[in-house]
């Protein structure tokens, strides 16, 4: 079934309400490498309780891993006439993400999720398609915690006719030198980890389905790598205070491997903070526009 515009844009999701704990909170941080060395004490509060601090990243995770998840309302009814769009999900690629924090995140908390489509580009047939969708966060007095954002290239589903331009650009990093680079070793086992906090589709794990999918070995999950580059900017800015970031964006551009050196350029302008990824090794850069923008 194809992409139907402009329906599309009234596509919803049920809002559910969902309850995670310092566990969860704690598994995403060994997920991106935190803790590697238990004897850094700098790393430390974000994988033991004592004093716990939250990847402001988490937030990708934390509605999906946990057995505590409790079904809210129902999706709103479709206008009349609607035509549901069903994308050609074996042909999607994850494009863009963006986590905005209202407010910083707790270390347990409930919270309800309600997504919808804010947007569909078509590139033209035999091009693709991009498709952008909103997940908003609500905690228990009814206020906004988090809106989590992220847009997916369809590339069977271009042609369906909606617009072709109108899509917001992406972030312009600076075309001076770097500010500062930081290195993040990942291991060899942390894709394993990694979908420990929900994701297990066998690419990240199984080496024959990563054959077949054309890859030499399993690949890094992308919000793996995403959180890993707000682990750069922890680091390397904000002294690790989760606190100071209200958002983290980012475009992926290549796949990772479990044990590539992540190398981070960051430039620091203010309360924005440009970054891109590479890895060095393979001369390949693996996140493209990031930005953090601190409180």
């Amino acid at each position: 079934m194809p992409i139907y515009y402009p329906d599309i844009l009234q596509q919803r999701t049920a809002a559910r309400t969902f309850t995670y704990g310092d566990k969860d909170v704690m598994l995403y941080a060994l997920g991106i490498g935190l803790g590697a060395d238990p004897m850094n004490e700098t790393e430390l509060p974000f994988v033991y309780e004592k004093g716990l601090k939250v990847v402001p990243t988490a937030a990708t995770v934390l509605a999906a891993n946990n057995n505590r998840a409790a079904e809210g309302r129902p999706a709103p009814e479709p206008p009349p006439g609607y035509r549901q769009s069903q994308m050609n999900f074996v042909m999607m690629v994850h494009g863009e993400q963006k986590v905005e924090l209202h407010k910083p995140l707790p270390t347990s908390g409930t919270f309800t999720a309600e997504g919808r489509t804010i947007g569909a580009w078509d590139k033209g047939e035999g091009k693709g398609a991009v498709v952008m969708n909103e997940t908003v966060w609500t905690d228990e007095k009814g206020e906004k915690a988090a809106t989590l954002t992220m847009s997916m290239f369809y590339r069977g589903d271009g042609g369906f006719g909606g617009p072709t331009e109108g899509q917001p650009e992406p972030h312009p990093v600076p075309t001076r030198q770097p500010d500062l680079t930081v290195d993040i070793p990942t291991r060899p086992d942390q894709a394993l980890i990694y979908r420990l906090n929900g994701d297990r589709n066998p690419l990240h794990a199984d080496p024959e389905f990563a054959s077949r999918a054309g890859f030499p070995q399993p690949i890094l999950h992308g919000l793996c790598t995403y959180g890993i580059t707000c682990r750069a900017v922890l680091q390397a800015i904000t002294g690790y205070d989760p606190d100071q970031i209200l958002s983290h964006q980012v475009r992926f551009s290549a796949p990772v491997f479990p044990g590539d050196v992540i190398s981070v350029d960051l430039w620091k302008d203010g309360k924005e903070i440009s970054f891109e990824a590479k890895v060095r090794e393979r001369n390949v850069t693996v996140i493209r526009n990031g930005l953090t923008v601190l409180r």
